[in-house]
């Protein structure tokens, strides 16, 4: 099996995220978590997920500090999965993702899922990326300022 690319020390803020994450079923398993699920049956009966992979990628969420594991409040050999502050700091990516996806990979008025506010029963409103003034920033109206890499000539 070919190692995968770490991007533990890379300047790039998407590419450290996108190694912390690791990938999409990590990004699920987050998104059950969000959605309620703290125990590995959870996990297995939301996702349908091989039980060798969900261990691993909740071993793997575990030691990027997204989830806790501890034992669960019953006792027993169960184990519950919380969302830590960094792991609840995911939510207006996975937010971004279900708004991204309602909007462009289904059909209109073909069913999904929704996400409601508790208190109004109400969708949220698009996600909007904004300069620090207030105004709708656009990707052309962005740059992105890279690290100059140490060592380099001229």
């Amino acid at each position: 099996m070919v190692a995968r690319t770490r991007f533990d020390a890379d300047p790039c803020p998407v590419a450290r995220s996108v190694n912390a994450i690791g990938d999409w079923w990590s990004l699920l398993i987050v998104r059950d978590a969000f959605d309620g699920s703290r125990r590995f049956g959870e996990f297995h009966r939301s996702l349908g997920i091989a039980k060798n992979i969900l261990t691993t990628r909740l071993r793997a969420l575990e030691k990027a500090g997204v989830l806790r594991g501890e034992p669960a409040r019953e006792g027993g050999s169960h184990r519950e999965y919380l969302l830590t502050d960094k792991g609840r700091a995911l939510f207006p990516v996975i937010v971004a993702l279900r708004q991204w996806g309602e909007e462009q990979c289904f059909t209109p008025g073909e069913d999904h899922s929704r996400l409601l506010d508790r208190r109004t029963g109400h969708p949220l409103r698009p996600l909007r990326i904004e300069a620090a003034d207030g105004r709708p920033v656009e990707p052309e109206d962005t740059v992105v300022e890279k690290v100059r890499e140490t060592g380099a000539a001229g």
